[in-house]
């Protein structure tokens, strides 16, 4: 009897402790990410629904992936084990994130992420008892390289008679996450496929007057639209319609009748169903079609627009990729800061370049815009031609600037070759040019102006770039018109001329940047070609600046300025041949596809292969992998790799890391990796494997395969 007593007492003592609140294990650290099962509330009661979920607090640069994980990569897994009765629900999936990798776009999500579930406890389940929950997580993260990584999670939950309510540190979080989820809505949606292309069309009241310049689709099936293709939006009275590029589910025999996804309109998200049909008359014909912008302008109205516009054209002068053309217009205010008038008029000459250039891109983004293109901001840096003659220009203005050759005598010459016809030719030109290389920047401000700007009619959007060009322009305005600031600086003397070293520097710096802009847009053929042409543009300028030497040898100093001419022109052809023209879709930059022979990876396969002697070039890869995929794309399915795989003998072995495979990783551990992708190449020798590169070209897998085939 008192061993009863004494049980009951301690059952007794036991069960407040047992109802406190939900046991949480501690976080489980999977490598890349650390993941936990939470609960909105800290007890259940029999046959009580609640909501649960998987936290994950990703590292910094990593990213796991949506449902639908876009071109590659592999959506979050769970798999629960659970006692008798017991009932959990699918994900609740949170908004995803457009995640660009190269030529890919995948949808994912960073830093920390919620994904609530419902948990339905059995009606039988015994009040006063605890019960403890466990699901085995299944992630993909991703950086540079992708990595599977796994977690066993347990949560422990007491169970009351009485339903719980919200309560604990995660209550809110998971409210949250819940309140931010894409939501069932009364709206109707549409779409037509045709040879033009496949148009959405969503209407309903709650997209009356609704901002739409940030509208976008996120589909959940992977198959339906190519991901990275620009997204064009057209607004209607009652709703609005997306232009979007199929995929292949529609070259089949049976082009699906459904599509379902999240529709992104402003910073609301809902969950849509589309049936294929007529497109409702209500979903556009408010004003031309628009580009997805990147900035938000809902119900900013002009006026706030163009005190936006102003602020974010004064910000816009800090940033890095107008710095260059920007110090060098300072410098050649300092050069006149004791002559005012010259000064001013070169700061009014400033102002009216920048206005006109302003003014002339607006116009024609409005344009491109009305006939249905999908360009934004910085559309003229989207042509590989502009990007490639920019960047020759860079380099013969720091030429310029390092005094290799000379065109006039004073440093706003920089602004172009017209400089030479006056200062305030100059200085005109200096303005035109900022304002083209300022074009891929977006200063804080800009974002919600420009994104206003590009919804309203052609006035309206004219207006807020003129604003846009004042603030721009107005710090060297009001030097040029300030006295007192001007008196302050020294005179000029040979300071000026070390300045302008200095400055030739960031030029260099313009012209490598916009280097790297053309090795995205046609890959590594391109870049070979510019560099070709900056080659002889660089030998022109030497050229010329020999020959302004020879003031005594007319006829020699003719010669050289008559070959300087002849060698710019073509460096300039060179970056304006029609293979820069029609820029390749992504991934088909340079080089023709090719479809090459492989044959899967095994270590006794390979181990025979050397054996023989063989050259063998072994790619470790999986079909989620961002980076594979852009290499897969960019660098090995090339015509070129194709020859020197044959011309070599070199056999290619590929493994496979889409699904999980003890052998592959163990051989990735070997090599010092943890995930994939890991690119190997084994000479005929039979040294020990030459590692690639993370980030390939076609020239790079050329030249390794060569070795190989040479070595011993």
């Amino acid at each position: 009897m008192m061993r009863r007593l004494a049980g009951l007492l301690l059952a007794a003592l036991a069960l407040p402790l047992t109802l406190a609140g939900a046991a949480q294990a501690e976080p489980v650290d999977t490598g890349h990410l650390k993941a936990e099962l939470i609960a909105q509330t800290q007890a259940i009661a029999p046959g009580q629904t609640i909501q649960v979920a998987l936290r994950q607090e990703i590292d910094k640069g990593w990213h796991t992936y949506w449902r639908n994980p876009g071109d590659s990569g592999e959506a979050t897994k769970i798999g629960w084990t659970l006692p008798a009765g017991w009932q959990a629900g699918e994900f609740v999936w949170q908004p995803p994130e457009p995640q660009p990798a190269g030529p890919l776009v995948n949808y994912g999500y960073s830093g920390e992420v919620i994904l609530p579930m419902t948990l339905t406890a059995p009606a039988d389940a015994t009040p006063g008892q605890s019960v403890t929950l466990r699901a085995a997580a299944a992630f993909l993260v991703c950086e540079e390289i992708c990595i599977p990584e796994d977690a066993l999670l347990e949560l422990t939950l007491p169970v009351q008679a009485e339903p719980a309510q919200p309560g604990g540190r995660w209550a809110q979080p998971i409210a949250r996450a819940l309140e931010a989820a894409p939501q069932k809505a009364d709206l109707a949606a549409a779409f037509e496929h045709d040879e033009a292309g496949l148009k959405l069309a969503v209407t309903g009241d709650l997209l009356a007057g609704a901002d739409m310049a940030d509208s976008y689709f996120f589909p959940f099936d992977g198959a339906v639209i190519d991901h990275a293709a620009p997204q064009t939006v057209e607004r209607g009275p009652q709703g609005l319609t997306l232009s979007l590029t199929p995929s292949y589910a529609f070259q089949g025999p049976e082009p699906p009748q459904v599509m379902a996804g999240v529709l992104k309109v402003g910073e609301t998200y809902y969950e849509i169903e589309a049936q294929a049909g007529p497109l409702p008359a209500e979903a556009a014909g408010l004003g031309p079609p628009m580009a997805r912008a990147s900035g938000d302008g809902t119900g900013l109205g002009l006026p706030l627009a163009l005190v936006f516009a102003v602020l974010g054209g004064l910000i816009l002068n800090l940033m890095p990729c107008v710095f260059p053309i920007l110090a060098m217009k300072a410098a050649s205010l300092a050069g006149h800061a004791h002559e005012q008038t010259a000064a001013r008029r070169q700061g009014l000459a400033f102002l009216v370049g920048v206005l006109a250039t302003f003014l002339a891109l607006a116009g024609a983004l409005v344009l491109a815009q009305a006939a249905g293109a999908a360009v934004g901001w910085g559309f003229q840096l989207q042509s590989p031609p502009v990007v490639a003659a920019l960047c020759l220009l860079m380099l013969a203005v720091a030429l310029n600037l390092s005094g290799v050759f000379e065109i006039g005598t004073s440093l706003q010459g920089v602004g172009s070759g017209l400089a030479s016809r006056g200062g305030l030719a100059g200085a005109f030109f200096t303005g035109v040019l900022a304002v083209v290389v300022a074009a891929p920047c977006t200063a804080p401000f800009m974002a919600p102006a420009l994104g206003w700007a590009l919804t309203q009619s052609a006035p309206a959007a004219l207006l807020v770039f003129a604003a846009l060009g004042l603030g721009f322009a107005a710090p060297f305005v009001a030097v040029a018109f300030a006295p007192g600031l001007l008196s302050r600086l020294p005179r000029p003397g040979p300071w000026m001329d070390h300045l302008r070293k200095v400055l030739a520097f960031p030029m260099y710096g313009a012209a490598a940047w916009l280097l790297w802009v053309l090795t995205l847009q046609v890959g590594p053929m391109g870049l070979a070609r510019l560099l070709a042409a900056a080659v002889v543009l660089a030998l022109a300028a030497w050229l010329y600046g020999l020959s302004q030497g020879r003031s005594g040898a007319r006829s020699g100093g003719l010669a050289l300025k008559g070959g300087a001419a002849v060698l710019a022109v073509a460096a300039v052809a060179a970056v304006l041949v029609p293979a820069y023209q029609t820029p390749a879709p992504a991934g088909e930059a340079s080089g023709a596809v090719a479809e090459l022979p492989y044959e899967p990876y095994s270590a006794e396969r390979l181990a025979e292969l050397r054996a023989q002697g063989a050259p063998v070039f072994v790619n470790f890869t999986a079909a989620w992998c961002v980076t594979c995929q852009v290499n897969e794309q960019v660098a090995l399915a090339r015509q070129g790799v194709a020859e020197a795989l044959a011309e070599t003998g070199t056999v290619y072995l590929k493994g496979d890391w889409t699904r999980k495979d003890e052998i592959i990783a163990a051989e990735l551990a070997r090599h010092g990796r943890a995930g994939v992708p890991l690119y190997l190449v084994y000479d005929r020798a039979g040294a020990e494997p030459v590692i690639l590169p993370q980030i390939l070209t076609e020239g790079v897998v050329v030249r390794a395969l060569e070795a190989a085939a040479s070595a011993g």
